[in-house]
């Protein structure tokens, strides 16, 4: 019976002494798999951001792609009506205060020619 018991008793450290270990592996593994997720989720972040912030400078130049030409063209524009008054003017054949009213008042649309 004594030997019966030993082995019991022996038995019962081994599964005492498993389980410990057991709970420790476990501990250890979700441990590593927090720090995994936690890795994961920083690279994803980081990843976001470099997306948005690229996505966004990319319509910033966008942006200033098609405003530089259209400020010129609206630029230009202005400078050749004052230009084209300039020369009216200089000619003598209109008068300066003509142009007051702005090239919108039009006329007859070349009726009469």
């Amino acid at each position: 019976m004594d030997v019966l018991m030993k082995g019991f008793s022996m038995a019962k450290e081994g599964v005492v002494a498993a389980a410990e270990k057991t709970k420790a592996g476990v501990e250890e593994a979700a441990a590593k798999t927090k720090e995994g997720v936690m890795y994961v989720g920083e690279k994803t972040k980081q990843g976001v951001e470099a997306s948005v912030n690229k996505v966004a400078n990319r319509t910033t130049d966008q942006a200033n792609i098609v405003g530089d030409p259209t400020m010129a063209g609206a630029d230009l524009s202005q400078q050749t009506g004052q230009g084209v008054e300039n020369v009216a003017a200089g000619s003598g054949m209109v008068n300066p205060g003509d142009f007051q009213g702005g090239m919108e008042q039009g006329g007859d649309g070349g009726e009469g020619y």
